[in-house]
């Protein structure tokens, strides 16, 4: 049985994508990891990249070639300093010289190293092939898959065998929401204590809590950064940042001095229902463009639904419970964590494999769950909202204009956060022992749906709005 910690759905990195950006970088990261340990990487005299299906067709707006290069750098994502990006990609144009893994100086163009193939892989359609010639002229390759979420696999038996090795010790494995709900009620513990008693068999305390504030705090930061950033987001569909207007009318007059301050004082301000709406979709739109602008975010459970799980979180913290705090917000994070793996485990979180079904519905259900808990719903009523939200996402497609995370994902992140909260909702008031339809049942149902699904619909930006509306007409 294959388990995944909270801390994989719940990853730290840099937009606009986490299968074409984050994936990518990490992709690189790990061939470097594995040339020096084939003792290869000192005698590298040349790389070249292969890009293939979804990757290839929407990798321009998604930065995918701009994220490979930061790899190879030998920067890291969740560390490095975002306004350093820009300089270094420019500084490569001009020199057209790389410094792999900041260690040594090859000859590098974006032209002429990175090419993208139309091709899809049979694997995955988020396939990235490395070539490195060495300088005895002998050539060194690996292909590696970006299958959402910022997970980067070579060979799927090869990481199950290592998953289920790295999580034998978990003493409430899980691998469907049933499964989830038996040792809970057997257990007669919450969901977020259960999967607390799992990650604590692979952490001591400080270092989940540690991880958890640092997941919240680049929530928080990504929104704060959006709320207060005005202009036009960057790749050619002149996207105007709404988060910044939308916020300088909901504020009034209110002054702070950092993001803490910030939280606080929205806290103090008497909300009416036609607010909350607005809210609630500001916080979203924040997260998502800072995420269309390379900015650090939370991917939950992509960087493309970035926005949807902090502006729920960020709901209940500021509207439902002012005395809302950080074990509030760990029971979020845990519970949110879990409903996305068993979407991962079941279904899959890529854009490219299942549409926008896989990342604005899983992160609205999970989203959903995870409010649900905090507003004192039963183990049984978190799967219920889960699969309320999810249902009502079942078959949206992924077709972004021009390739960017911008239209319609920035809304479709507002739109997955009102339904999140109303799917809360409706299953605080179902009765949790007249369940219709089992969210295991939803999660089949939504992969069934991804299968059937034409591959336009699937990020490739050959379907759907992508074709409707030309990137001249924006």
């Amino acid at each position: 049985m294959e388990s995944i910690s909270v801390f994989d759905m719940l990853s730290i990195g840099v937009g606009p994508s986490s299968s074409h950006t984050l994936g990518p970088w990490r992709a690189a990261q790990q061939w470097i990891k594995k040339l020096q340990a084939r003792e290869l990487f000192t005698g590298v005299a040349s790389v070249q990249v292969n890009l293939y299906g979804s990757l290839s067709l929407t990798g321009k707006g998604h930065a995918t070639d701009i994220a490979v290069v930061m790899g190879l750098m030998g920067t890291d994502p969740v560390t490095v300093d975002i306004d350093s990006i820009q300089p270094a990609i420019d500084l490569l144009k001009e020199t057209n010289v790389l410094k792999l893994n900041n260690e040594k100086e090859i000859a590098f163009s974006f032209k002429e190293n990175i090419t993208f193939n139309r091709k899809f892989l049979d694997f995955h359609p988020n396939g990235i092939k490395f070539e490195a010639t060495l300088r005895n002229g002998k050539k060194t390759r690996d292909i590696y898959y970006s299958i959402g979420g910022g997970f980067v696999v070579q060979k799927e038996r090869a990481r199950a065998k290592r998953q289920r090795e790295k999580f034998a010790s978990f003493p409430y494995p899980v691998s469907k929401a049933t499964e989830l709900l038996d040792y809970c009620t057997a257990e007669n513990i919450s969901i977020s204590e259960l999967v607390l008693k799992n990650e604590l068999s692979l952490r001591d305390p400080d270092r989940i809590d540690t991880k958890l504030k640092a997941i919240w705090d680049v929530m928080l930061e990504s929104m704060y950064i959006g709320c207060h950033t005005k202009g036009v987001l960057p790749g050619g569909l002149n996207v105007i940042r709404r988060a910044y207007e939308t916020h300088e009318k909901l504020k009034g007059n209110k002054t702070y001095n950092d993001k803490y301050e910030w939280l606080h004082s929205i806290r103090d301000t008497e909300v009416k229902f036609r607010q909350i709406l607005k809210w609630v979709s500001c916080f979203a739109l924040a997260v998502n463009e800072v995420n269309a602008s390379l900015g650090r975010v939370v991917t939950a459970p992509t960087n493309g639904s970035a926005g949807v799980i902090p502006a729920v979180l960020m709901y209940y913290l500021v509207i439902e419970n002012h005395d809302g705090n950080f074990a509030d917000i760990k029971k979020f994070l845990l519970v949110s964590g879990e409903i996305g793996s068993l979407f991962k485990k079941n279904a899959t979180i890529s854009a490219a494999m299942g549409g926008c079904q896989a990342e604005i519905g899983v992160s609205s259900a999970m989203a959903a769950g995870a409010l649900t808990e905090l507003m004192g719903g039963s183990p049984a009523q978190v799967l219920i909202a889960a699969e309320i939200a999810m249902e009502h996402h079942l078959g949206m497609t992924c077709d972004p204009i021009g390739g960017l995370v911008q239209i319609p994902c920035i809304e479709r992140n507002a739109m997955g956060a009102i339904k999140a909260i109303n799917a809360c909702e409706m299953a605080l008031d179902r009765d949790p022992n007249d369940v219709k339809i089992p969210l295991d049942k939803v999660i089949a149902t939504m992969w069934e749906t991804a299968k059937d699904m034409t591959s336009k619909y699937k990020e490739t930006s050959e379907g759907g709005l992508a074709v409707q509306v030309n990137m001249s007409d924006c």
